[in-house]
């Protein structure tokens, strides 16, 4: 590494403003290097994933560093502190770490997954929420496809949307009053892509659910993205799962793979709640059902899905254009509002 010394001095002008010191003082700048053609790169290691000024930091870094003679490009990735450099960072800048269990009373945490892509789980998530919210519930959604979020979009809930404070992340609250977490409001424009492996994706998972102030709600619905992998077992190891809705599609194929999440959830003993087979038909203006994706296979799911009820959800040009205006809660559901009434009779576990 040559020639280190301006870009130390450079980035020391910049502060994360929670904290109020130096990013160099902090520790936050890891591998540090300067290419022979002026380009520099480095990581910037957060003390949370989820941290709301991350962008800041870093477009003050790239200015302070290009600032420097000779430097044309700088690269930064993001990282995160290790458990035992945030303590230190906390004595040293005299912050106490979020207590947020006095403010945060969560009824349920009710997943909604699928393991197959493409079946509208974020779209029955959402309405879900906005159902439960409907009939009274304080409900609360936190999506966690943290590389793939929709639900911002879904509700019409722009980038930049989340606020930090001194004791944690404030969720962005929908027009029907829905608390949402999700890392599309955490970015400057929402076609920015979240390039993180799996241990990113997990610790994000985490902060979204221990840092936010949820305040007290009902029930808190998790969106989670497709597969059983990092994002599903952070979830299920992290945060007191009530049960989970499950949603599929009629192709076998769907089902097939559908069958991975619910022998999942039956090794983590979570109980199936619902089994929804979405875009199950289309009704004609002759009223004719059409099964645009061939009958349904919600039988084959029988042996894993006990005493859930199954619920089919019909193909809705209503909703997919909703969706796209960011007006998913102005779509009310009868099939939605029937499981949105089942987890309000479900006895929390979580008073």
């Amino acid at each position: 590494m040559t020639n280190q010394h301006p870009l130390i001095e450079a980035l020391s002008s910049v502060q994360d403003p929670e904290l109020g010191k130096s990013i160099v003082e902090l520790g936050m700048v890891k591998n540090l290097s300067r290419s022979a053609d002026g380009e520099v790169r480095f990581t910037l290691a957060l003390t949370t994933p989820a941290c709301p000024l991350h962008s800041h930091m870093a477009d003050a870094a790239r200015a302070a560093l290009l600032a420097v003679d000779g430097v044309r490009a700088v690269d930064i990735e993001f990282g995160l502190l290790s458990p035992e450099e945030i303590k230190s960072i906390t004595r040293r800048a005299d912050v106490r770490l979020p207590q947020l269990k006095q403010f945060n009373q969560v009824g349920q945490v009710i997943l909604v997954m699928s393991g197959k892509g493409g079946v509208g789980k974020s779209s029955i998530a959402a309405l879900l929420a906005a159902s439960l919210s409907r009939q009274g519930a304080k409900t609360g959604l936190l999506d966690a496809d943290i590389t793939g979020p929709s639900i911002p979009k879904l509700f019409g809930l722009p980038p930049g949307g989340l606020r930090g404070g001194e004791l944690g992340m404030l969720p962005a609250v929908t027009p029907g009053g829905v608390r949402v977490v999700s890392t599309n409001l955490l970015l400057k424009e929402a076609d920015l892509p979240t390039v993180w492996r799996g241990p990113l994706i997990a610790a994000t998972i985490r902060q979204f659910w221990g840092d936010t102030i949820w305040g007290k709600l009902d029930t808190l619905i998790v969106d989670l993205p497709p597969g059983t992998s990092d994002a599903a077992i952070a979830v299920l190891n992290y945060l007191p799962v009530s049960g989970a809705v499950v949603v599929t599609t009629p192709q076998e194929l769907a089902g097939l793979v559908v069958r991975k999440a619910l022998k999942l959830l039956q090794n983590k003993e979570v109980p199936l709640l619902a089994l929804v087979e979405n875009m199950s038909y289309f009704t004609d203006s002759q009223g004719a059902k059409i099964e645009v994706f061939g009958p349904s296979h919600l039988d084959d799911l029988a042996d894993l899905t006990g005493s859930a009820p199954r619920i089919q959800i019909p193909i809705l040009p209503a909703l997919s254009q909703a969706a796209d205006a960011g007006a998913v809660e102005t779509i009310h559901l009868p099939e939605i509002d029937r499981i949105a009434a089942l987890l309000r009779s479900t006895p929390s576990p979580n008073p």
